[in-house]
């Protein structure tokens, strides 16, 4: 299944003009004109991404190793795992439990070196674009291959991380900054993650 996906400032053009889902207008933290609001308002519309309160979002707010599978379990539609993860780091009541042992499960996820899963950790950018490539592989979608080469500090982008970095900014997941960087060791944001899932909401064309 091909999916056809804009460079990231390109899609962030799709919102000039629309009106805003009200849940987007409900966190007082995120204005109306800013660049990830669309993205917020229809990841929380879709019950992908909750606020951090009733009226907040912290999009600026660092995400996590929990935060990160437990979204794309949702996207995925939160399907049943047939057993337990089995990473001794994560206890049954934890949110992000049925998750983990989902991504266990599809290979979208699979624990430290240590054999911990250790899901309050901050999410690097390569970190979550190997988490996105590997969604994209229990999806059936079909991969990317950006040139990591154009950026100026690809050198910096760990060989583990390589397929899966490629595949996100050749699939316009996540793109450099101004400077011409990729930053693989950044972490990455609530904001950032939202506007990524908004992207991968959208059904794919033939």
């Amino acid at each position: 299944m091909k999916r056809t996906l804009c460079a990231w400032l390109l899609a962030l053009g799709l919102a000039v003009g629309t009106a805003l889902p009200a849940s987007a207008a409900a966190f007082s933290d995120v204005a109306s004109d800013a660049w990830y609001a669309q993205a917020v308002g229809e990841v929380s519309d879709a019950g992908i991404m909750n606020g951090t309160t009733d009226t907040t979002f912290s999009p600026d707010e660092q995400v996590t190793r929990g935060m990160v599978v437990t979204v794309l379990w949702r996207l995925a539609g939160s399907p049943a795992a047939a057993a337990p993860a089995t990473f001794p780091d994560v206890e049954d009541w934890y949110y992000y439990a049925d998750a983990v042992a989902w991504a266990q499960a599809a290979g979208v996820a699979t624990g430290l070196g240590n054999g911990t899963f250790d899901g309050g950790s901050i999410v690097t950018r390569e970190q979550l674009s190997v988490f996105l490539y590997r969604y994209s592989q229990y999806a059936g979608d079909e991969l990317a291959s950006g040139v990591l080469d154009l950026y100026n500090d690809v050198d910096s982008v760990q060989s583990w991380a390589l397929d899966g970095m490629a595949h996100a900014v050749g699939a316009g997941l996540i793109t450099g900054t101004d400077e011409g960087n990729l930053e693989p060791a950044g972490p990455a944001t609530r904001a950032q993650l939202a506007v990524i899932l908004q992207r991968l909401m959208i059904p794919a064309v033939g």
